[in-house]
């Protein structure tokens, strides 16, 4: 999936909690820019761990650009856009567009079981604006300018077991007051307001939400944030690094056992 997501994105290197996986890990954040400017990912490589039950909500990562659209060989859909699924089995959509300010990366897609409470929770909870919406989707974003998130309705959502988390870095001293509205309103928290301490760089605080389908949303404080995602020139290098130092496979293969399914 790595060497997939290297053909893709420019890489830098960061680690953080890794949801329910109590094992050692590792963590890649990889964009196509630096992270103060443009939506990026964080792969996470759970050690042991060989394959993940996959649910539906997770649709796609939408991406617009001319180039990386005539790259892709898959056939051209109705719509005009371009479909392609990851060796983990995870979609992106393409679009034959010139790259905005904000990169390639325009948005993701995501399932929902209630449209009109999405709407309610990621609207008036954590202040996201709609910008479009049908009776099937749903289309939010805090301005057109920056990556959007889109909801499709489903029956239901299964999240599985390869569940990822939706972040997004906002003013520190807003934190307290979200997290406040939201235990009013009566939605869960999954992390109360926190502290974390980084040995030698900034302390970043976050609260981790749950919406009304169980996805998983972070609020990240911005001022620790940005110090902290500042982009590492030797994140290629490390990324590499750890890849060839990686040797659970022969370890798993000298005890006579496979690696786990999560």
């Amino acid at each position: 999936y790595v060497e997939y997501g290297k053909q893709w994105y420019q890489r830098r290197v960061r680690a953080t909690c890794n949801g329910p996986y109590q094992g050692r890990w590792s963590k890649t954040m990889i964009g196509y820019g630096p992270e103060d400017t443009n939506f990026v990912l964080e792969l996470t490589y759970n050690y042991g761990i060989d394959t993940y039950e996959l649910g539906n909500d997770f649709l796609a990562l939408n991406i617009a650009s001319s180039e990386i659209f005539s790259a892709v060989s898959a056939e051209e859909k109705e719509d005009g856009s371009k479909s392609v699924t990851s060796p983990d089995g995870y979609g992106f959509r393409v679009e034959n567009k010139e790259v905005s300010s904000g990169g390639p990366v325009t948005g993701i897609t995501l399932a929902s079981s209630n449209l009109s409470a999405t709407e309610t929770f990621w609207t008036e909870i954590l202040g996201l604006s709609v910008l479009d919406k049908t009776e099937h989707q749903l289309k939010l974003g805090f301005s057109e300018t920056q990556a959007f998130v889109k909801f499709v309705l489903a029956k239901q959502v299964n999240h599985a077991k390869a569940y990822g988390r939706v972040a997004f870095s906002v003013p520190t001293d807003e934190l307290a007051a979200a997290e406040e509205l939201a235990k009013t309103r009566g939605y869960k928290i999954l992390t109360p307001y926190v502290t974390l301490k980084t040995e030698g760089k900034a302390d970043v605080c976050v609260v981790i939400f749950s919406d009304p389908d169980g996805y998983e949303i972070c609020f990240v404080g911005d001022e620790g944030f940005r110090e902290l995602s500042a982009f590492d020139p030797e994140g290629d290098n490390l990324l590499n690094k750890a890849i060839e130092e990686d040797k659970s496979d022969d370890w798993f293969k000298r005890k006579g056992i496979s690696k786990s399914s999560a």
